[in-house]
């Protein structure tokens, strides 16, 4: 009965460390929008399909504009990711305006991995480390 115990114990104590970790953990829901439609559009580029980014480059950049218009998340560093957010929207301004252009799969290819390369700029370099997070 006793290690009965014990074991419930252990167990309320981990999904309650579980519950807390998972709470505080935040999603930028703009910047997971975003990602979705940059997953869409980059990955088949990668491949050699074009056709995704050429629907999608009008979305890419509404979404680009939308998550630079949010409310910053605490977990990101303001100023460099104010900064980056400024060079994504371009980046995807200059994607969606080359596709209307009809421009070629090469210049698609490589401004659709510039700005997947911004995107992990945001993601990884303008996030703070912990000791930097609030408390």
């Amino acid at each position: 009965m006793k290690k009965k115990i014990q074991i419930l114990y252990i167990v309320i104590l981990t999904s309650a460390s579980v519950s807390f970790a998972q709470a505080k953990k935040t999603v930028w829901s703009e910047m997971k929008t975003f990602h979705s439609f940059m997953s869409s559009t980059f990955h088949p580029a990668e491949e050699g399909n074009l056709a995704p980014l050429r629907a999608k480059a009008d979305s890419l950049l509404i979404t680009a504009k939308l998550w630079q218009a949010s409310p910053i998340d605490e977990s990101f560093k303001p100023k460099e990711t104010n900064a980056t957010l400024k060079k994504l929207v371009k980046q995807c301004g200059t994607i969606n305006n080359a596709v209307k252009k009809n421009a070629s799969d090469k210049k698609l290819t490589l401004l659709i991995t510039q700005a997947h390369d911004i995107f992990h700029t945001i993601v990884g370099e303008c996030r703070k480390v912990e000791e930097d997070m609030p408390k």
